[in-house]
C-alpha cells in the first residue's frame, strides 16, 4: 500500500465519527499543511464551519514514506494539531516526481478505493489534479473541484511539467474555482474564464483579527523595542516567487535615506539562508529581523508602518488582504492582480525598475492616516465570515450562488 494515514486517531474517536452519518465531509488536496497561503485561507474557512454539519479532511503529499511498514514518518506541520483538534483527518500520498507517475496514480486509486466518505474533493494542488480528480470521480465521489490558487509556475523543468499536467484540467473537474481572474486564466485558460466557466472566489481572511488597533500597535512595538523606528514588513515563504533579493535592495536604498528603518520578514523557506547572506553583502543585516513562521502574525501587522510584496507572481495574496485589513500602506509588484486591491492603500510598482525607485515612492508615502478598514474589507467580499455561508451552501447542495 503506497499511502498511509499520517496521524491515526484513537479508535473510540473514529468509531464515534462513523456513526455521525449526517456530517458532510470535504476533502482538501494540498501539498502539505504548513503555513502557506492556500493552507491559511482553508484554515480560516474551516474555523467558520459548523463541524456538526460540515467537516474538513486533508490529503497531502510527502517524500517521507515507509513502504515496508506503511507507517507515518512524515514530520508534523504547522496546522496538524489544530486540524486534529477540530476533528479533521490528515492522509498522505507520495510526493509526485513525474517519474513515479504510475506509482502515484496507483496510490491515489488505492486511497479512494478505501475512502468513500467525501461528498466533495477540492483540489488546491492543481499540478496533479488531472490525476487525482478523475480517479476520485470514478471511485464515486459526487463532486470534484479544481481550485487555482496561483497565477504562475516555477521556471525550468518543474514549471514545464506543471503546465503539461494542467493541460485540459478544466475538462476533468465538475467545478473550476480560482482565487482571481489571473489565477483562473493561468490554470484553466483565458477562454474558459471568459465563457464564465470558472468561479472566481477571492481569498477571504478573518478580517476582524487584523483590524487596526492603536493600543495593540503600541504594545507590540514596545515589546519589540521599535517604538522609534520606521518599520517595514513582509510576510511570505522564502522562495524564488517572492523575489526577496529585490526586496533587500529596496530596503537597502531606504536605509540610505532613513537611519531609523528596520525590516521584519515573517516566514520561512529554502532560500532563507541566501537572503541572510544577501543582507550581509548589502550591509543591512543588523536592520533585518527574520522572525520565522508566526502563529499570530496579526500582531506584527499592527507594528509595521508599511507592507512590501514585490513578488514575481501571485494568485490573490492573502497577506496583502491582511495588510490592508491592518490599515497598512502597501507597495506591491504590478504583476499582482488588481483584484487584491480592496482599499486605496495599495500602490503597484514595476519590479523591472531600479530598487531605488521603489524606495523613493515608499518614502514619499511614509506618512498617512492609519485607521480601521474592516467595513471596506467586508464590503469587498474579503471577510471569511460572510464567505463561509456561501461555501456551506455549495458543500451541502452544490449551490454556487453565494460564492
Amino acid at each position: 500500500m503506497l499511502f498511509y494515514e499520517s496521524m491515526p486517531l484513537l479508535h473510540e474517536k473514529r468509531k464515534k465519527e462513523k456513526t455521525m452519518s449526517d456530517i458532510t465531509r470535504i476533502l482538501h488536496v494540498l501539498g502539505g499543511t504548513g503555513l502557506g497561503g492556500a493552507e491559511s485561507r482553508i484554515m480560516d474557512l474551516y474555523r467558520q464551519m459548523d463541524r456538526n454539519e460540515i467537516q474538513f479532511d486533508f490529503l497531502v503529499h510527502s517524500e517521507a514514506l515507509n513502504h515496508v511498514h506503511s507507517e507515518a514518518v512524515r514530520k508534523p506541520q504547522f496546522y496538524d494539531e489544530e486540524i486534529e483538534k477540530m476533528g479533521g483527518h490528515i492522509y498522505v500520498l507520495p510526493k509526485f516526481k513525474v517519474y513515479n507517475y504510475f506509482a502515484y496514480r496507483k496510490a491515489v486509486k488505492a486511497f479512494f478505493a478505501k475512502h468513500h466518505e467525501f461528498r466533495v474533493v477540492q483540489g488546491h494542488m492543481t499540478s496533479t489534479a488531472s490525476i487525482y480528480l478523475p480517479l476520485a470521480k470514478k471511485a464515486g465521489i459526487p463532486v470534484t473541484v479544481a481550485h487555482s490558487r496561483n497565477a504562475g509556475v516555477e521556471k525550468g523543468l518543474k514549471g514545464m511539467a506543471t503546465k503539461f499536467l494542467r493541460k485540459n484540467l478544466y475538462k476533468k473537474a465538475d467545478y473550476c474555482f480560482a482565487c482571481s481572474k489571473l489565477a483562473g486564466e493561468d490554470v484553466f485558460g483565458k477562454d474558459w474564464v471568459e465563457k464564465g466557466n470558472v468561479k472566481i472566489i477571492h481569498n477571504a481572511i478573518d478580517a476582524g483579527k487584523f483590524t487596526y488597533n492603536a493600543d495593540k500597535r503600541a504594545a507590540i512595538r514596545q515589546k519589540l523595542q521599535i517604538e522609534d523606528k520606521f518599520v517595514l514588513g513582509h510576510v511570505g515563504r522564502f522562495n524564488a516567487q517572492k523575489n526577496h533579493p529585490y526586496l533587500m535592495e529596496v530596503f537597502a536604498a531606504i536605509c540610505q535615506k532613513r537611519e531609523d528603518a528596520v525590516l521584519f520578514l515573517l516566514g520561512d523557506g529554502p532560500d532563507r539562508e541566501k537572503i541572510e547572506q544577501k543582507c550581509e553583502e548589502l550591509g543591512i543585516r543588523d536592520k533585518v529581523f527574520f522572525t520565522g513562521n508566526q502563529k499570530e502574525p496579526e500582531a506584527y501587522y499592527q507594528a509595521f508602518d508599511v507592507f512590501l510584496l514585490p513578488s514575481f507572481y501571485e494568485g490573490l495574496p492573502g497577506v496583502l488582504v491582511e495588510a490592508q485589513a491592518a490599515g497598512l500602506r502597501c507597495f506591491v509588484s504590478d504583476t499582482i492582480t488588481k483584484e487584491a486591491q480592496a482599499t486605496e492603500l495599495v500602490t503597484y510598482l514595476s519590479i523591472e525598475q531600479p530598487a531605488k525607485k521603489w524606495a523613493e515612492e515608499i518614502l514619499s508615502q511614509a506618512s498617512y492616516e492609519r485607521k480601521d478598514r474592516y467595513q471596506e474589507l467586508s464590503a469587498s467580499g474579503f471577510d471569511v465570515k460572510s464567505q463561509a455561508e456561501g461555501y456551506r451552501k455549495f458543500y451541502l447542495n452544490g449551490d454556487c450562488s453565494g460564492l
